[in-house]
């Protein structure tokens, strides 16, 4: 009865309002248009985008989206679903998981801490891939440690190589990577001294290699090497390269998890207080003491990994969020029971970054407000366009950050005057409250700002034969919101010859305001429209 609460009220965070806003490009579209290409091409095996071999990821993902769309139609909706339905799994997964490490007390602390916390939370609303594939290589790195801690640790090999297996066709090699590193790491913090043989990691490879086998193996029996070589060169250049433009400095990840993941995050500076007698048996606490060495290596292994990587982006430094939500619920669990105790400087850490979140919010309606008196000192052509987007604010809806600064400062006495439950429940729900209201009434004015314009430029072109092409910047946006065919003519995927050449069919273009000094003046384009920072053009013919 209580995995049903748990999966009904994850339900509720996390299906409502799903498709009330539009994919945000790059990510979000980028998989989207795989699904609905594949559904439109019937090409199950081979991932593509614009109807062209896609390299970057493998399908277990995208097949999820597909039949999804299958069920619920080509929407926005669907392409979220996914990871909705992981989300209601992984709360239910922590639950028990938790319940079975300590106490059923416990199992509710992680539970409420995860989704109490504002990426690890927000993340099951969206439409990319990492929360699946952490939810995969997690439940793989558990199995793992249970394999020391259970009774038949062959059958938790061979659950974990599955689940290892199940996270390569989600994302891709660097599951490999980090199982192996956190292992190693592992291995060398316990001086060899690990009850994990040569024979579990043999059943691990093994059902791994198995696992990814139902489709390389089909892939390379069907098609060839060819698709199989061309994907694995792309992955080792996504880490080796920095990809896309998004570069960053060493302690980007470190700062998205200490901001992205507040208020699990700050709970983490606990740890600094030193160790307090453990309340549980010896074998008991065995347990969970090594399940929390599990977490800190997995912790340390994915932020320096990320780190390193020269490609940046928020999301890359999420499988942190397991193991940062374990351990803050952990501390927390202690709080609660009067096992730990809070300094001062852990309250003021709390409040202080609270407070940053609750201004932060408080702000967003205050810059649509008052937006013409911040325009003229802003240098960016495209932002200070983006801002003319005919967007509906009021100041009164600073209200909701101001509401959210308040519950953080009642928390923050509570805890102060040593009432640390109703503090800790009032700090995670007042999350919880604040994030639903973000997602729905934030992020839709946002994205208006952001790409509106563009997706309902596309959005008009849908059932037209025509061809669609963005210039001057990447997006996948024109090929999804179009609902893009494939095109016979070849000639489609060479630019010059839709700007110049003789073209078959209707060609229209977008382009950012910024880079379209080329193309108004191009001699076979013509403007149809502006809008938002975005240039319309179609091809003269």
């Amino acid at each position: 009865m209580k995995y049903l609460l748990i999966a009904l009220v994850a339900a509720l965070l996390f299906i409502p309002f799903l498709g009330a806003v539009h994919l945000f490009d790059w990510d979000e579209i980028n998989f989207a248009e795989a699904a609905r290409e594949m559904i439109v091409s019937h090409n199950y095996s081979q991932v593509q985008i614009d109807f062209r071999p896609f390299w970057e990821k493998p399908p277990l993902f995208i097949w999820m989206q597909a039949g999804s769309m299958l069920l619920f139609g080509v929407n926005d909706f669907a392409a979220r679903f996914p990871n909705a339905m992981i989300g209601i799994a992984t709360l239910v997964s922590l639950f028990a998981i938790g319940k079975k490490l300590a106490d059923e007390k416990f199992g509710w602390w992680w539970t409420l801490v995860y989704a109490g916390s504002w990426l690890p939370h927000f993340y099951f609303k969206s439409g990319i891939i990492d929360p699946t594939f952490n939810f995969f290589i997690f439940l793989s790195i558990y199995f793992a440690y249970r394999i020391a801690h259970n009774a038949k640790p062959l059958r938790m090999a061979i659950i974990s190589g599955i689940f290892l297996g199940l996270a390569v066709l989600t994302k891709g090699p660097v599951a490999i990577l980090v199982a192996i590193l956190t292992l190693l790491v592992y291995w060398i913090y316990k001086k060899g001294k690990i009850s994990i043989r040569f024979t579990h990691i043999g059943l691990i490879a093994l059902f791994a290699t198995i696992t990814t086998l139902l489709w390389f193996g089909y892939e390379i029996i069907s098609h060839g090497w060819w698709f199989v070589n061309e994907f694995i060169t792309y992955q080792i250049r996504l880490l080796t390269t920095e990809d896309a433009g998004h570069g960053g400095p060493f302690f980007y990840h470190w700062i998205v998890l200490l901001i992205g993941c507040f208020p699990a995050s700050t709970f983490l500076f606990t740890y600094l207080q030193g160790r307090k007698k453990s309340i549980y048996s010896t074998t008991t606490d065995a347990a969970i003491k090594d399940f929390k060495t599990w977490m800190w290596v997995l912790f340390w292994v994915v932020l320096i990994l990320f780190s390193l990587v020269k490609t940046k982006i928020v999301h890359y430094s999420s499988l942190c969020y397991f193991p940062l939500t374990f351990l803050a619920a952990w501390q927390v669990y202690l709080l609660s029971e009067g096992r730990q105790q809070l300094k001062k400087w852990n309250i003021a850490i709390i409040l202080f970054i609270g407070i940053v979140l609750g201004i932060a919010i408080a702000a967003l309606p205050l810059v649509g407000v008052y937006k013409d008196l911040l325009i003229p000192h802003i240098g960016d052509k495209f932002a200070v366009a983006n801002l003319q987007a005919d967007v509906p604010w009021s100041v009164a809806e600073a209200s909701y950050g101001a509401g959210y600064i308040i519950l953080v400062i009642i928390s923050g006495i509570f805890l102060v005057r040593k009432q640390l439950t109703k503090g800790l429940l009032g700090l995670f729900i007042s999350t919880i409250l604040v994030i639903q209201v973000t997602v729905v009434h934030f992020v839709p004015k946002i994205e208006a700002y952001s790409q509106r314009a563009a997706i309902e430029y596309f959005i008009s072109l849908q059932e037209k034969d025509v061809y669609v092409k963005a210039l001057g910047y990447h997006s996948y946006a024109q090929h999804y919101y179009s609902r893009e065919q494939p095109h016979s003519n070849p000639n489609y995927y060479n630019e010059d010859w839709l700007l110049n050449g003789p073209v078959d069919k209707p060609v229209y273009f977008i382009c950012r305001i910024t880079d379209s000094e080329p193309y108004v003046h191009h001699p076979h384009l013509k403007v149809i429209g502006e809008k938002n920072g975005f240039v319309f053009l179609s091809r003269i013919q």
